[in-house]
């Protein structure tokens, strides 16, 4: 099993500078409102979402939820609630791989994955020896993050869901369950009933 964080923008209601352009009206303005949150001592950043991903090894289905923070706590109930997703398909989770973030390297995400489970490190700054889970990010990014602007993250957010849960695009009408389909691979199909 692969497991990755993915760190994205959240998106200001009424869209970013991807909707309104560089330099625009909308983004000066968004940049003046965070320059006055800043200096009245807030964080100087709209903030970002994080998107956890699970991918299994050999299937390549892919469990993924959008969360507020990656601490280890955060990254331990992500696991869990993967774990049973993975457990209900009939997947038994022998190893986990992670890169060396420290919520992976946390005592929590230890007990989350059990003894019987080996927890594999990738080496530092080496994103290739996960590359499942990386190809699914990229994946993410060029057929949902960045397919079109979106005008809110809570718009952004709807179009997520839809595109985890979309056809599996082999024609065969089935409704594919946060599934990741590589053109290499073929069709994978996972029912949700």
């Amino acid at each position: 099993m692969h497991v990755d964080i993915k760190k994205q923008g959240r998106i200001p209601d009424g869209g970013g500078w991807r909707v309104h352009g560089k330099g625009s009206a909308q983004h000066r303005a968004s940049g003046v409102a965070r320059g006055r949150a800043t200096r009245a001592g807030a964080t100087g950043s709209r903030g970002y979402r994080y998107l956890h991903h699970a991918v299994d090894d050999y299937s390549r289905v892919a469990y993924s939820e959008i969360l507020d923070d990656e601490r280890k706590e955060t990254a331990a109930g992500f696991w869990e609630r993967a774990n049973a997703f993975f457990a209900s398909l009939g997947v038994t989770v022998t190893a986990v791989m992670t890169d060396n973030g420290s919520c992976y390297r946390s005592h929590a995400f230890a007990v989350a994955l059990g003894e019987n489970v080996k927890h594999k490190w990738t080496r530092p700054y080496r994103p290739q020896t996960n590359g499942k889970v990386e190809r699914f990010n990229r994946t993410l990014a060029t057929e949902w993050a960045y397919a079109r602007p979106y005008t809110s993250e809570t718009e952004r957010t709807a179009a997520y869901e839809t595109w985890l849960h979309r056809d599996d695009g082999c024609g065969s009408g089935a409704d594919v369950t946060l599934n990741y389909t590589d053109a290499r691979e073929g069709c994978l199909f996972v029912d949700r009933a």
